[in-house]
This record gives structure tokens, sequence and C-alpha cells, in this order.
């Protein structure tokens, strides 16, 4: 499978520990370095704008989607290549799905976390087979994915679950895993498996 667009999942805070910063500046170059364009919900703040400009200075395309009420909040960026404006949340989760091959989720609030967790469930119920990428800078997620070892544990989700996502502890990682996707494998045992107690 080709897998050219990323779509970014992350914070628009721009009050965050530096560390959350160079990591979000570090993907973006490396993105770009690595002929990935980027798909994000097209603001200029926190670590969605630190990741769609350093991308885009380093070779990416960027695609922005905001939904109107965000828009008329003065919060887009006006660097993106492509920008589409949606009239809500939905319709812009929706419109990131459809242009993005793959998946990152960055360090994020409940915005993030609702994002990742649908894209979960849409590979889980075998709606698309993209890599979904969770970069766990400082050990942020490291309680999400105890939650997630205890939704498998107490088997609300079956063992296969612990395929349809990736973490990775650096941005070489996320990019590295990237490159080496073929999901082919992952896509059979969801199949076989996703039904089954």
């Amino acid at each position: 499978m080709e897998i050219k667009n990323i779509c970014i999942f992350c914070s628009s805070s721009d009050s965050l520990e530096e560390i959350y910063y160079k990591d979000a500046e570090l993907l973006g170059k490396l993105l770009g370095e690595n002929g990935y364009n980027v798909v994000y919900g097209g603001s200029k703040l926190g670590l969605m704008y630190k990741v769609a400009k350093n991308a885009q200075d380093s070779g990416s395309k960027i695609i922005g989607i905001m939904p109107e009420k965000l828009y008329d909040l003065g919060v887009s960026e006006s660097f993106c290549d492509e920008f589409y404006l949606t009239s809500g949340m939905r319709e812009r989760k929706a419109l990131l799905d459809e242009k993005s091959e793959g998946i990152i989720a960055l360090a994020g609030g409940f915005g993030t976390l609702e994002e990742l967790s649908e894209m979960i469930v849409q590979k889980q119920l075998c709606y698309n087979n993209k890599p979904i990428i969770i970069l766990n800078t400082a050990n942020f997620y490291d309680n999400l994915l105890k939650f997630f070892e205890n939704i498998v544990y107490k088997k609300f989700a079956n063992k296969s679950a612990k395929n349809l996502y990736y973490v990775a502890n650096s941005p070489y990682e996320a990019i590295n895993y990237l490159k080496n996707y073929s999901g082919e494998k992952d896509n059979f045992e969801l199949k076989e498996q996703v039904f089954k107690k």
C-alpha cells in the first residue's frame, strides 16, 4: 500500500513543556525529508503548527482541515498548500481520514484522544488498514497504554488489538515504522480475530 499523506493528531496548546515542541519539530522535519505530506487540523497553534511548519520547510505538502467555528476564531494557518473548511468536527474528522493513508498521534488532550480512539476502532473493524502510530514523547501516553492493556486483559478486546497501533518513543522510530509498513499481515489477523473472544 502506498503511504504518502500522514494525518497528524496532537495538541494546539502553546503552553506545553519544550520537549513536546522539539519532538513535533523533528517529526515534521523527518516527514518532509522522507517524502511524506501532512494532513492536519489547519491550526497556527501548538504542536499542530510545529509539525506542519517544519514539514513544509523540509518539502512536505500541507493540507489543513478546520471546522468553520474554529476558523471564525482566527486560529487557522495561512501557509497550507490546501485548506478545507467543514461544517463541524465530525465532518472534519471524516475529511482528515479521507485525505490520509497513515496516522501519527503526538501528545494531546481530549480531542487527540477522541481522534486516535476513532481511528483505532476504524482499523479494528477493518474499515481501514492504515498505520497508526502513537508518539510517546516523555512517556506522555504511558497511562493510556496501560489502560489499553487492561482492556485486553479484562477481555473487552482480544489480543489482536495490540496490532492495531504502534508505539514510537522517538520521531525516528515513527518514520522507520511508516517506511516499513505493509499492513497485509495485520489486516488478515484482524479479519480472522476481531469477533473472536
